[in-house]
């Protein structure tokens, strides 16, 4: 026993070095966010020029961002969700976990991420059941046709094994908007691609051969600005898309990575502990907290799932950052 925790610090040691490594993002500026009802920011989409975000807790709303003023603004955006598709791919234990949820006044999909095609249509991603709501713009709702053949071979290599901690966030690629990548959290966290048939059979969206792009285990250390840093489980809280490279971003270890689109593999990760880490803006939480991102030519967006408590400014209300690219671009060799 002595020995698994010699190997552990060992490990821990040698991970801080490694993250150490990685270059520190600068914080430009952050946003308290007003006017949602159910707090807890869970992602983020840009559709044009206007700004979207959804929360866990709310099934029934989406939110545009007003982010002419320091404090941005959220206007509630009703939908009327229908029925959710056959969930026979769910176990018992996360049947368990939603119904639970909902008497505790939580939002019984879990929307924990939100992405935008080239039409403009929006698609909303429930954790609850692994499926995909699309908005269209003209406002009609529906739920993507995702072949089941996707969760079994999710499953099989390892990824969505515990409730609540399935899908974390999704990004839509492709000149036609065909393919849908889709971050699987925790124990193990990975990485999904389900396309879109052009000729539409009773599947619109299914796995193709290498569906499940890559997948990762095993335990990581949070930075040494975290109070109490220790090793915790590795995570993905979101998915973004620039210059044809996926970014993930890495809750606990507070870190941005870039992804090759081709395998999934890491080729680059820059760290935004240094500044979201001052003591102002920590939480009394065991882990990170940051749940939507999205990457552009200037700098990434990063939201601040909250979960209703309060850091140690006094602020209560969900919060997003911007930081600036890196220096090289996002493009940068290691």
């Amino acid at each position: 026993m002595k020995l698994n925790y010699v190997v552990a610090g060992i490990l821990f040691a040698c991970s801080s070095l490694v993250l150490a490594a990685d270059p520190e993002l600068h914080m430009l500026s952050e946003h308290p966010v007003d006017g949602m009802r159910g707090g807890n920011l869970s992602g983020l989409a840009r559709c044009g020029g206007q700004l979207w975000t959804i929360s866990d807790r709310d099934d029934d709303r989406l939110y545009k961002l007003d982010t002419r003023a320091t404090v941005w603004k959220a206007a509630a955006v009703l939908i009327n969700v229908p029925s959710v598709p056959d969930d026979a791919g769910r176990t018992l234990g996360m049947k368990a976990q939603s119904f639970f949820r909902s008497l505790a006044g939580n939002g019984a999909l879990d929307f924990e991420g939100i992405t935008c095609d080239s039409a403009g249509n929006l698609y909303v991603l429930s954790e609850t059941y692994s499926a995909i709501l699309k908005v269209s713009t003209s406002g009609v709702l529906a739920w993507l046709t995702v072949s089941p053949k996707v969760l079994t071979k999710a499953r099989e290599a390892g990824l969505l094994a515990h409730a609540n901690a399935l899908f974390e966030g999704l990004v839509i690629t492709g000149i036609a908007s065909t393919q849908i990548w889709l971050a699987a959290e925790r124990q193990k966290r990975g990485l999904v691609k389900i396309e879109r048939r052009i000729t539409p059979i009773y599947y619109t969206w299914y796995c193709a051969v290498g569906c499940v792009v890559m997948t990762e285990g095993g335990l990581a250390p949070q930075p040494p600005q975290f109070p109490g840093s220790k090793l915790v489980e590795k995570d993905f809280s979101d998915i973004a898309l620039f210059n044809n490279k996926l970014f993930l971003l890495d809750r606990n270890a507070f870190k941005i990575c870039r992804h090759e689109m081709l395998t999934g593999k890491q080729e680059r990760c820059w760290s935004f502990a240094a500044d979201a880490l001052v003591p102002s803006r920590q939480y009394n939480a065991e882990h990170g907290m940051a749940e939507a991102l999205l990457v552009d030519a200037q700098g990434a967006w990063i939201g601040v799932d909250n979960n209703s408590t309060t850091r140690a400014d006094g602020e209560s209300r969900p919060i997003v950052w911007r930081f600036a690219a890196p220096a090289g671009g996002w493009d940068e060799s290691p």
